[in-house]
This record gives C-alpha cells, structure tokens and sequence, in this order.
C-alpha cells in the first residue's frame, strides 16, 4: 500500500515522503496512529503544494540569510572591554557580547546560542566568530576588541 507520511517514522521515512508499506501495518498502525494518510490523487495534489510552499519560504529565507551575511562582512564587529594596563582583558569575550554588539551595530538579532568563538579572547585585537544560520548555512564574522 502507498502512503503518504505526515510524520518522521523511525525505520520507514521523513515527513512528506511517500513509502510503500504492507496493508496491514498502514491500516493498523500509521493511519490510526494519524502518522500517515493513504496516497489518492486528492492527497499527492495537496503533498505537491505543500512541498511548493516549503521551498518557496526555504527560498525567502535563504535570501534573507545571505543579505545578513553580507551585512555582517562589510565590516568588523567592534566590542569594548575594559582592560589592565599591559592590554589584557579582564575576563574574555563570550557569544552573548558578540550577539547584542552585532544588535547594536548591525541591526540583526542573532541567538548567542548559534555563536562560537574561533580563538579564546584574552587580549585586545582582531578575532573570528562562526555564526550557524542552520540547514547547512554558516559565515564567519570578524569582530575587533577595543579597550572601553
């Protein structure tokens, strides 16, 4: 029997993926079970415009990834931190300063959660960050520490 999946299904496939199953496990498990609906013209009409849909808004946001990601290249991030008297730090620069100076300066909210620092910041100058925008889609951001 060809089905269509509502649902992730462990060991049978992704959502929105049509599988061939026995009759018995579609009709005993996967439609009661609401993790499936049964393949008829009707349902293959509505899987293809959810699928049109799907990639029409993976599209915007891929555009609007990269025009974060061009905005975040033109220039350095800048981060004050107060620092002794032979320019170290004290303390270092973390993921949650990185995220509101890019708020301040670039005008883009990005998680500190999706923000990892290359090199251990102990010292004024310029470093790298990653930035993983998800679904594949990372930059690398340069930011420069500056004494407050």
């Amino acid at each position: 029997m060809e089905i269509i999946l509502i649902q992730d299904v462990d060991n049978l496939g992704a959502k929105n993926e049509v599988v061939n199953v026995k009759n018995g496990y579609a009709r005993n498990f996967l439609l009661p079970r609401h993790l499936a609906v049964e393949c008829t013209p009707g349902n293959k009409a509505q899987l293809e415009e959810r699928m049109k849909q799907v990639r029409k808004k993976e599209a915007k946001m891929l555009e609007e990834i990269n025009s974060v990601i061009a905005k975040l290249k033109e220039a350095p991030v800048k981060i004050g931190a107060k620092t002794g008297t032979s320019g170290k730090i004290f303390g270092s620069v973390t993921a949650l300063q990185i995220s509101r100076a890019i708020r301040e300066q670039k005008g883009y909210e990005i998680d500190r959660r999706k923000i990892s620092i290359v090199d251990e910041v102990k010292e004024l100058g310029a470093y790298k960050a990653n930035i993983d925008f998800g679904n594949g889609h990372s930059t690398e951001v340069d930011f420069e520490v500056v004494a407050e």
